[in-house]
């Protein structure tokens, strides 16, 4: 399994901070697209947004990066500072 972790208004917008998909992806973006065939377009419209950002077993990555099973990737919503 893969495990998922989505923190801040990204959590918000899909109702949830937590979910697994079965391990197969075998990128970032195949990640994202798993998950939108599992929970719905909301889901990919937001996890593919350009700023968001992903971090696998908490290092921050691009979306080709690979994921194996047993990992954990991270979505973060774009940093802002004032």
């Amino acid at each position: 399994m893969i495990r998922v972790a989505i923190f801040a208004s990204l959590r918000e917008s899909l109702g949830t901070g937590r979910t697994e998909i079965p391990a197969g992806p075998g990128r970032v973006s195949e990640v994202i697209a798993a998950l939108g065939s599992q929970h719905g377009e909301q889901w990919l419209k937001t996890l593919s947004g350009e700023k968001v950002l992903v971090a696998v077993n908490q290092t921050m990555v691009n979306d080709d990066h690979a994921v194996a099973d047993g990992d954990e990737v991270a979505f973060f919503p774009p940093v802002t500072g004032g």
